[in-house]
């Protein structure tokens, strides 16, 4: 597996796996790729034997970014890595794949001195494998919200410190 910076050339896949897992993300089409990748701070693949097999998506505060999960951050974190999505494909979870695109995304904050790595999951529908996931990771809970359409998230920040759990993973 190797851990690579997002092209334009991966743009078909990621579309494909955000389509896939839709109904725990927001939908995503090409020219609204294009802009969150013009603006992130990393989006980033796992690539195996040519194929992406994962992607994860970060933005920094002051992005131009109409998602209400990345306002409600704003409004409330000076600076702050926001994580807007990362997907790993089904026949990839569990293999640490998830975990390394987190580790690059904590070391990225880290070596940026930014003091937290946010992000959110659904509650309504539920998403316990994420709910999971994240708690593992060290992330906390820091305030909920109703989406249009009565989607639920729970809004999770991990602090940015040499201590926590992603600090210490060990590689896949």
């Amino acid at each position: 597996m190797q851990l690579r910076d997002a092209t334009p050339a991966d743009f078909p896949a990621i579309l494909a796996l955000n389509h896939t897992f839709v109904a725990v993300l927001s939908p995503l089409d090409e020219a609204r790729l294009i802009h969150l990748h013009e603006q992130a701070a990393q989006h980033r693949v796992i690539d195996r034997d040519g194929e992406v097999i994962a992607f994860l998506l970060t933005l920094r505060e002051g992005a131009a970014y109409d998602s209400p999960n990345y306002r409600w951050f704003a409004a409330r974190y000076r600076q702050f890595l926001y994580v807007d999505r990362i997907v790993v494909t089904a026949s990839a979870q569990g293999t640490g794949a998830g975990r390394a695109l987190y580790r690059d995304a904590f070391r990225h904050a880290s070596e940026q001195g930014l003091p937290v790595l946010v992000c959110e999951f659904d509650t309504v529908p539920p998403n316990p494998a994420s709910a999971r996931f994240h708690s593992a990771l060290g992330f906390c809970e820091v305030g909920t919200q109703t989406l249009e359409g009565g989607k639920q998230v729970a809004l999770q920040a991990l602090e940015i410190a040499m201590d926590t759990p992603l600090s210490r993973a060990s590689d896949p």
